[in-house]
Parts: structure tokens; sequence; C-alpha cells
């Protein structure tokens, strides 16, 4: 498919990749393209100390995500809900227009899984 290397370099980095047992939050969407992605916190003093993702979807969900998890690592809530898909397009030069959506698939999951922690709190 033609990926840059910024995108396939995430694709392979298992990091943030996977599920967390009894996490402080969590969430789940369905993106319009029927890709779903879910994200998992654990939160410490308002403070996100783990973060994973998990998703079926393509290589630029995957990517997405990864590099959504990458940036809300180590920030507060409140900086984390600042992390923007405009900030992910940036960041992961070169992903092909037509899997623009994805960064806002991964963003929104984001804030749900802060949503589903504030609601808790």
């Amino acid at each position: 498919m033609g990926y840059p290397k910024e995108v396939i370099s995430l694709l392979n980095d298992p990091k943030f990749f996977g599920r967390i047992n009894d996490p402080a939050a969590s969430s789940y969407l369905k993106g319009p393209c029927g890709d779903f992605m879910e994200f998992y916190l654990v939160i410490e003093n308002n403070k996100i100390t783990d973060i994973r993702y998990y998703t079926d979807g393509c290589g630029a969900t995957r990517a997405c995500a990864a590099m959504v998890a990458h940036l809300a690592y180590g920030k507060n809530v409140k900086d984390a809900l600042s992390i923007s898909a405009g900030e992910v397009i940036k960041r992961l030069k070169g992903l092909p227009e037509d899997h623009l959506h994805c960064t806002i698939l991964s963003v929104s999951t984001l804030y749900r899984a802060i949503a589903d922690y504030l609601l808790k709190a």
C-alpha cells in the first residue's frame, strides 16, 4: 500500500498495542469505514501512566492509534485532551488523504476513554 516511513515504523512498534486488564478507563468506537478501536488507560494522580490501543483496522488506523497513544503517554488528563487530529496528521507525514478519517477515530476513542475516567472520578 505504500505508507510513508513514519507510518510503517508505528505499525511495527508493539509498545502501545494490546489490552490492559482492569484499566482506570477504557473506550470502544467503530469508525465509518467499519474499523473499530479500543483505548485502555491507567491513570495515577491525574497522569496517564500506561496506555494501550487495540484495533482490527487497516495500517493507517493502527498508525494513528499508536501516534495518539505515544502523544498521550505521560501527559496529565487535561493535556491529553488537547491532542488533536490535526496534530496526528502533522506527525504522520504523508498519511494518505483517503485515511485522514483514521486520525479522527483515534482521537475520538482517546477522548471517550478520558471521559470514562472523568465520569468515574
